[in-house]
């Protein structure tokens, strides 16, 4: 077992504080990998604040990791001593059921094992990426491309791919309009890959404050939400609606700017209930789906895109010990657009 620095909650109400963990040793397939940078994500703080059900304690999260391959398994052929590499928010799956055979390995039927806070074939439970190392099966480890910085790589493994993948499945393209609601640490990127693709994009933010950055990354077009006047502009609009935010919102008012066929889509995981008004629905014959994170072959095929089209995220990186402060920024979403930990300050 290897001994590791980390940041974990030791309860859902108390700040997160240093810790050690144990890793397990190298199998054969596993890689070792020395983290350099960890983003923080929305969902690491619904977790370790119990709102996404009950979770063991102390727990360290954190899913979108960057590093360095130090050391493989005596069957890894996949990685090599020195890779950038990168995991994101699962570290495996049964690899046997209809899902995982068809490459949908994040819809695994069995439940595939999350990065953290999730439960090990071995019965542990996961600890994720606020660490010093990570010892991960290599066909969940990813290849990070040399064009895309570590840091700015970091947050794709989440915000990059959560994105991507609702976008090439509803067919994101030329001719398409696309909406994203949201201009956080998932809308920003959203709009750059929405762009990169060919379709007319449209940023629906509660303000205009990102107005700027926005069109800068991509958008043809930006609204505030909290104009009512908006949501008359823009009724029977989209193709397409990608939902980034982690909130309760007007589901209704939403679903009435979707033009003929069109779809919502929610990737953003608010702990209470979206209500939906079914006759929103009946009207323009749309669609209200959701989107969880994109399999492994995909996620690589999003990280090659990124590096192709010269995406990434912008971020603000932090020290460990500044994590609990970036937790209170971001609830109150004073942060352009994702603080990222450097790991050199845990070591």
């Amino acid at each position: 077992m290897l001994t590791v620095n980390a940041y974990a909650a030791p309860s859902a109400t108390e700040p997160l504080v240093p810790i050690t963990i144990e890793r397990r040793d190298l199998g054969p397939k596993d890689v070792l990998i020395e983290i350099r940078y960890a983003g923080i994500c929305h969902s690491d703080i619904h977790t370790v604040r119990g709102e996404w059900g009950e979770i063991h304690y102390p727990q360290v999260v954190g899913h979108e990791i960057v590093g360095v391959v130090a050391e493989v398994g005596s069957e890894v052929t996949l990685h090599q001593l020195g890779d950038r590499v990168g995991v994101g928010c699962m570290v495996n799956s049964c690899r046997e059921c209809e899902n995982c055979l068809s490459g949908d390995d994040n819809y695994c039927l069995n439940g595939n094992t999350g990065t953290y806070a999730s439960r090990d074939k071995d019965g542990t439970v996961t600890q994720g990426g606020y660490s010093t190392h990570i010892v991960v099966v290599e066909d969940f480890v990813l290849r990070v491309p040399e064009s895309i910085p570590y840091e700015a790589a970091a947050p794709l493994l989440c915000a990059g791919i959560t994105t991507y993948s609702p976008l090439v499945h509803w067919n994101a393209g030329p001719g398409k309009k696309v909406a994203v609601v949201g201009m956080g640490g998932l809308g920003h990127v959203a709009v750059q890959i929405a762009h990169a693709m060919g379709a007319e994009v449209t940023v629906l933010s509660q303000t205009l404050s990102k107005q700027d950055d926005g069109l800068r990354l991509g958008a043809d077009h930006y609204f505030a939400t909290s104009d009512a006047a908006t949501f008359r502009e823009l009724r029977n609009s989209f193709d397409l609606i990608i939902n980034t935010v982690s909130a309760v919102i007007d589901m209704d008012a939403y679903l009435k700017l979707l033009r003929l066929n069109g779809t919502f889509v929610s990737v953003g995981a608010p702990p209470e209930p979206l209500p939906v008004k079914v006759f929103s629905l009946f009207d323009n014959r749309r669609s209200f789906a959701g989107s969880g994170i994109g399999s492994i072959h995909e996620t690589q095929e999003m990280l090659d895109f990124c590096a192709e089209h010269g995406i990434a995220s912008e971020v603000e990186v932090i020290a460990a010990s500044e994590i609990n402060e970036a937790y209170e920024r971001v609830l109150k979403s004073d942060v352009r657009y994702r603080f990222v930990i450097d790991i050199d300050t845990l070591r």
